[in-house]
């Protein structure tokens, strides 16, 4: 994986998982937690996403070809789920729909750990973070070294998710409701570009 494909999977699986946009749903999650729950709740919820995605890296050619669904199909349809989060996110849809989540989350009792879901699952590791990283390992089928480059990859957006968690009640207070706004359109524009490229690169291989 060279340079420039590595920073374009890095905005790509940042954009898509948004950690910023998902710091006050974390906070609702964890809001009956005391400090050391809350970060225990961060770190596993980091490490489950990081499992999930990792998953989909290694075995999502292999679920491709045992649906015998080509490569070009997967591009243009995960280009148009990924310009639809993205469309979510530039009309400020996407906020309201992980709130949501995370009310269902917490009125059913059986859910026990916020960590699992719906924090990793669908929040973190959701179907367009999954559908990124299968286009990304696409790119990167017959090279090892991309492939653990872009678990690396999968690895530090993890991280920084963990950070963003930890640090979820000063990031809110920082960039506040408009600041967040702002910002989670700005990275929509740039997903839908990335999505759009998709899309593109998809109808070239189908119709060259």
């Amino acid at each position: 994986m060279t340079g420039d494909a590595f920073i374009v999977g890095f905005v790509t699986l940042f954009v898509t998982i948004d950690p910023i946009g998902l710091a006050p749903v974390f906070l609702t999650l964890t809001g009956g937690l005391d400090a050391a729950a809350r970060r225990a709740s961060a770190f596993k919820a980091s490490i489950y996403a990081f499992a999930i995605l990792s998953f989909f890296i290694i075995a999502g050619d292999w679920l491709l070809r045992w649906l015998e669904v080509s490569l070009a199909a997967f591009r243009i349809s995960g280009g148009l789920l990924l310009f639809w989060i993205a469309f979510e996110m530039i009309f400020e849809r996407r906020a309201d729909r992980d709130e949501q989540t995370a009310d269902v989350a917490l009125g059913k009792d059986r859910i026990r750990d916020v960590a699992a879901v719906p924090l990793a699952i669908p929040l973190m590791a959701g179907p367009g973070a999954i559908t990124a990283v299968i286009l990304l390992a696409s790119e990167n089928q017959r090279d090892v070294l991309g492939l653990v480059s872009l678990l690396g990859l999968v690895a530090l957006v993890a991280c920084v998710c963990l950070l963003v968690f930890l640090a979820a009640a000063r990031l809110a207070r920082l960039l506040g409701t408009t600041g967040q706004h702002v910002l989670s359109r700005m990275l929509g524009v740039i997903l839908s570009a990335l999505a759009v490229q998709y899309v593109v690169d998809g109808i070239r291989a189908l119709w060259p």
